[in-house]
Order: structure tokens, then sequence, then C-alpha cells
């Protein structure tokens, strides 16, 4: 019988594309080069990316450039034997008295060995850390758009793991 790749690494990929960020808090200030790094760890798989391009600085209404996160432009990379693609530029906003940005959705692909799929997350909301422009994620379910058979019909990315931080 055949083996199929595990479902983790999948899931990985899923959350691969879904914005993170840096560990390194660092406060928006009017130095700002509308930029933003991204990084996620799901189930022991890595994926980051640094300085995709963005429309504008926190707190004002934004996007994110996918080109300056998918190769070749950008430097997505994932470990686990993951390769992902966004689909979309996620739009942002943020309120920052309550200290939440909402991102309105990410379509990405992903490829892991032979197996294709495309998950779409709506209505994504980040928590602020303290004063900095850090996000961290709150839990969501990305769900299949298309793909294998293999694919999961959706998966959840939990709180807590992504990130992501403009600068």
């Amino acid at each position: 019988m055949r083996k199929f790749p595990t479902w983790p690494g999948v899931t990985a990929l899923v959350a691969a594309v879904v914005l993170g960020g840096s560990t390194t808090a660092v406060a928006l200030g009017p130095t700002a080069d509308q930029k933003v790094d991204g990084v996620i760890v799901v189930s022991g798989n890595t994926c980051s990316w640094t300085n995709a391009r963005t429309s504008a600085v926190p707190p004002g209404a934004l996007t994110v450039d996918r080109t300056g996160i998918n190769a070749p432009g950008g430097n997505l990379a994932c470990g686990g034997g993951i390769t992902a693609s966004l689909n979309n530029n996620p739009a942002f906003t943020f309120d920052d008295a309550s200290g939440v940005a909402r991102t309105d959705a990410i379509d990405i692909n992903g490829k892991m060995s032979f197996v294709s799929c495309r998950f779409k997350a709506t209505n994504i909301v980040w928590n602020r850390d303290g004063s900095t422009r850090r996000y961290v994620n709150q839990a969501f379910t990305a769900t299949k758009v298309s793909g294998s058979f293999l694919c999961p019909g959706s998966v959840t990315t939990a709180a807590g793991d992504a990130s992501m931080l403009f600068h």
C-alpha cells in the first residue's frame, strides 16, 4: 500500500501564508518602511518570510502585496518539504483602541510531495502585542477551496500559532 504525506505538514502549509511575524517586538515609528515579516510554526514545521510590501502603515488600512511574499520576488520558505504561495493581497484594518487587527481573507495554495491543496480563511483576528506593531492570531479555520481528495476539508490554526510584525 502506498504511503501518503502526513497531514500535520499540510496543516503547516495552510498556516504558512496566514501572515506571521518576527518574535522581535518593535514599535512602529516615523521611520516605518511599509513592510511586514511573517512566521508560523504548526506541528513542528516553520514557514516564514521577511520584508513583504504593504500599501500603508498601521493604523491605516492596508493590503499586503503577495508578490513580496511569493517567490521569485519574496522569500517565503517552509520546512518539512512544503511549498506555498499566496493567491490574494490580504487587506488589514486596525483598531488601536481595542488592540486588534483584522484580515479580510487569506487564500493560499500549498504542496507537499505530490499533494496540492488550496485553502481560504476569512475574517481573521489578530491581537496586538502591547504597544508594538506585532500581532498574534486568534484561532481560525481555513476551508478547502480545491485540490486533491487527500487534502483535508479544513484545517484549524490555534491561537498564538502565527504572528506578524509591521515595520
